[in-house]
Order: C-alpha cells, then structure tokens, then sequence
C-alpha cells in the first residue's frame, strides 16, 4: 500500500487513533498527517484525536489536533483510521462512516480491518513502523521522522519488548540520521516524570499484591485516589510497566477506576499468558504480551474475573 496514491485526488483529509490516545497512536496520527500535508499539496488535513498528554506536545502540529470532534466538512474525501479499528476511534467514528472512502492501518491482532482498504500487520512493532511503511521515503523529513520514532520506542518500550524485529531497528535507524535529539526524546517520553506521576506510582507499587505463587502482581487505584492527587489517566501511564519489572512475575494486571464501578485494566505477560485472548473475552484486546480492556464491578470482582482466566494460561490449560 502506497497511500500515496490513494490520496492523491483527495481535497479534504481526515486521520484519527484510539480513545485515550498513547504514543504511538499520536506518533503515528500525526506522522501521517505531516507526510499528507506535503504530499497532497492544498489538501486539508484534519487530525481528530482526544486530549494529548503534555509529554507529547513536542511533536509538530500537535496543537492543532482537533479534540472537539466538531468539522464543517461534511464528509472527508478520505479518512484514516490509525492504530486501531474504527470502533474504538471514539467521536471520531461517526466522522468516519460519513467518509468517501476510509482507508485502516493497524497491529492489533484483534482488529479484522474497518476500513475500504486495510493494512494490519499484526506483527508489526507498532503503528507508526506501518505508516512509515506505506509513505515515500523522499518526502521523509525531521518532523515526520521524530514523531515515528516517538510511536516506535512508545510500542516497544524502547525496543525492549518482544515486538522489536530487526526490521523495527533498521527503521529506528533511519529516522535517527533526520537529525532529532533522540536521547533527549526518550528521556523526555519515558523517564521523566512528574511529582504527582511519582506519588501515584509509589501508591501503585505499595498497595499492589502477588498472586499465583508471585507469578502474578496486581495493583488498582480508585477514583478517590485520582481525585486526592488531582491525577489524570496519563499519569497512570507506565506503572504497568513498572510492576512487570518485578522479579518472578510472569503477567501483570494495572487498573483504574474512571468512573464508579467501571474500571480501565492493562494486562502485561512475559509471553506465558496471551493477554490479548483474555482481553478479548471482556471486550478488549491488543497484542499477546500487553491489552487492554474496561470492565464493571468491584476492584475485586475484576481481579476475580481476570485471574481465573488468568490461571489457566499459568496452568497451561490454554493454548497460547
């Protein structure tokens, strides 16, 4: 796929990611939204995502995101759908079902592909690895390169997750030589964080339990702890991360609640559990090794419910 060509004739453009966008939904989102501006001259091109967290704003043109959902165009001569089905694009999906012709690039093994023409490549390390992918590699500039590369150590943690193939580290590569402080932009991304992100994290790790013999840890954070430390959901982000750092641990499972009853879950593995199937089962997905899902009850309802599916990958009841 060479979007490219199928731009080409287009006058108005819309692009969009998930809900609660991460960094490689806004990597790649706006990756692809520098490219078109320069390869569909006098195009417009519109980017409709939620909120972007502070620790992106860096990326160029993010400013100009559209996060009301609100457009006098009536229906895109094109749209793409980002990082994941149009289901999941919030607001966003009744934009896209007006559109000419929708075009979706994606990774997640769960999605079958919603759009007109569909690039999934579930083994790929992320989105933005797809988006460059399928632009012309002369049109490749800092910013477009920076914002990729933003998208790629966000998905691979760095290229530390199993997700990372030689292919992901030739193109990490490439993008570097445009000339960005990488260094800088990983530190600022993934290290860095603020005094309310570091208290949340301490609350997180010491209120969190082992499960199943220590091979699995578990942490969950109220509404009213969110609301005592004035914290948003990107706050939250890499404390999952954090607990599957823990010794002995073989799947991780992170919660939030965002509203009374209804909790945010992001699963981690060390591959002996496929989180993504048991993600599936309540609604959700993502990859074998990290998903997501929202789920009701009770903290302890939804660690109940987890686990028991949880339990049976540790006992090898499941195939993987």
């Amino acid at each position: 796929m060479k979007i490219s060509d199928i731009a080409k004739n287009a006058k108005t453009i819309g692009i969009s990611g998930h809900i609660r966008p991460d960094g490689d939904c806004i990597g790649s989102c706006m990756g692809m939204a520098l490219y078109l501006k320069k390869a569909v001259p006098g195009a417009r091109v519109d980017v409709f995502l939620e909120d972007i967290p502070d620790e992106f704003k860096f990326i160029k043109d993010v400013d100009l995101v559209n996060n009301s959902y609100e457009t006098d165009v009536d229906s895109y001569d094109l749209f793409l759908v980002i990082d994941c089905g149009k289901e999941r694009t919030g607001k966003a999906e009744s934009i896209c079902d007006k559109a000419k012709m929708v075009v979706n690039i994606d990774h997640h093994i769960s999605n079958v592909g919603t759009g007109d023409e569909n690039y999934i490549v579930p083994d790929a390390s992320s989105a933005s690895e797809l988006v460059y992918d399928v632009i012309d590699k002369n049109l490749m500039d800092t910013d477009i390169a920076q914002a990729l590369y933003t998208g790629i150590i966000c998905d691979t943690g760095v290229f530390k997750y199993s997700n990372t193939a030689p292919k992901t580290m030739r193109i990490a590569a490439e993008l570097i030589t445009y000339g960005f402080d990488f260094g800088q932009l990983i530190d600022s991304v993934f290290y860095e964080k603020t005094y309310v992100q570091n208290q949340i994290l301490g609350r997180a790790l010491l209120e969190s339990i082992l499960l199943m013999d220590g091979k699995c840890i578990v942490s969950a954070i109220s509404k009213q702890t969110m609301d005592f430390y004035a914290a948003k959901s990107s706050d939250l982000d890499g404390i999952v991360s954090q607990l599957m750092l823990t010794k002995g641990v073989s799947c991780a499972i992170f919660m939030y609640e965002i509203e009374p009853m209804k909790y945010k879950v992001s699963l981690r593995s060390d591959g002996t559990v496929n989180v993504a199937k048991v993600a599936e089962i309540f609604g959700g997905g993502g990859h074998a090794r990290a998903a997501g899902l929202s789920i009701n009850g009770t903290s302890h309802d939804v660690v109940n419910s987890l686990t028991l599916y949880i339990e049976q990958y540790m006992n090898g009841e499941k195939n993987k």
